[in-house]
């Protein structure tokens, strides 16, 4: 099992110190990697429901303010050697597909092949607005057609696309990222077209467990979403061991046990013995990767539970 954790990106924390101190330190305790959200303006109107909470508020309203995803993945990569770097995820229908492919390839040779790229096609309709993306409606079928540019413009020598929405030829394309034949592509989400988006795109698919639409926060739940994979991987003559699987796990707590409606332990809270079981759970439904929330008012308090976590949660799963 590999581990991972998330940077800051709003907040008194989103700043280089904070964030070098983080990083590096997740280096050195073992993490393998580092989790880069993306939002690019944060809407002071929001009726949008956030997806991965009961509430479905966003907490990001409150200060408005976010650092860019792919401008912090850049310094990541400059200050660390070994942590991969995943963008987790990037709302493809933002930026300009043949923009974000080269920025992309520029940070994977940069870091000497350490970048995932996550994608996701984005929840909030008013930050569509406010980027004049396409359509919010449509953001399904342009991030499959923005997850298709980045596949020609990395591997094709002479790429050339033509749909409804883009069109290139006759163009260069270089450097190609150092990883062959591309960086790992990671779908998130957790809803069936994201599902069929794994099965026809991804190198790996990465939920996050707290979504009340689809909740996959036991190990039930998930393995069902999984074998659902599986059978749309079939469908499109994909094998399914060829799809790697991660998860986001935003609600663990290390130090209280959460009990939920029914009086069961909501998985991720209690003990680190009840936790690591947990972990051994989605081990054994071939989970490969877990992102993991360190939630924190400090840089020391977030470093402390993330040794915590490593020194004596993830040495018993082991």
């Amino acid at each position: 099992m590999q581990y991972g954790f998330s940077t800051p990106m709003r907040g008194p924390l989103a700043n280089f110190n904070d964030i070098s101190n983080i990083v590096r330190a997740g280096e050195q305790l073992g993490f393998t990697t580092v989790a880069v959200s993306d939002h690019i303006v944060v809407p002071t109107k929001i009726d949008s429901i956030y997806p991965y909470n009961e509430s479905g508020e966003y907490e990001g309203r409150v200060s408005g303010e976010y650092l860019e995803q792919l401008t912090t993945a850049s310094v990541i990569a400059a200050i660390t050697s070994k942590l991969r770097i995943l963008t987790s995820v990037t709302i493809l229908p933002y930026r300009n597909p043949v923009l974000t492919a080269k920025i992309l390839a520029t940070i994977d040779v940069l870091s000497n092949g350490r970048l995932t790229v996550g994608c996701g096609t984005g929840w909030m309709k008013e930050e569509f607005e406010a980027m004049k993306a396409p359509t919010f409606e449509e953001r399904g079928s342009v991030s499959d057609e923005h997850i298709t540019i980045f596949r020609e413009l990395w591997t094709n020598d002479q790429p050339t696309y033509k749909s409804n929405y883009y069109e290139f030829h006759d163009i260069s394309f270089l450097p190609k990222p150092v990883q062959n034949p591309h960086p790992p592509i990671w779908i998130g989400g957790e809803s069936a077209p994201a599902l069929k988006r794994a099965a026809i795109f991804g190198n790996c698919w990465y939920p996050i467990g707290s979504n009340p639409r689809f909740p996959l926060d036991t190990p039930a739940l998930l393995g069902k979403r999984v074998k659902r994979l599986h059978e749309l991987s079939e469908d499109v003559g994909r094998d399914p061991s060829t799809i790697g699987l991660a998860c986001g796990i935003n609600w663990m707590d290390l130090n209280h046990e959460v009990k939920k409606s029914d009086g069961s332990r909501k998985t991720f809270t209690g003990s680190k013995e009840q936790i690591a079981e947990d972990i051994g759970c989605l081990k054994e439904l071939g989970i490969h990767y877990l992102s993991l929330n360190f939630p924190g008012t400090t840089t020391e308090s977030i470093i402390d539970e993330m040794a915590s976590f490593m020194n004596d949660v993830a040495t018993l799963v082991e």
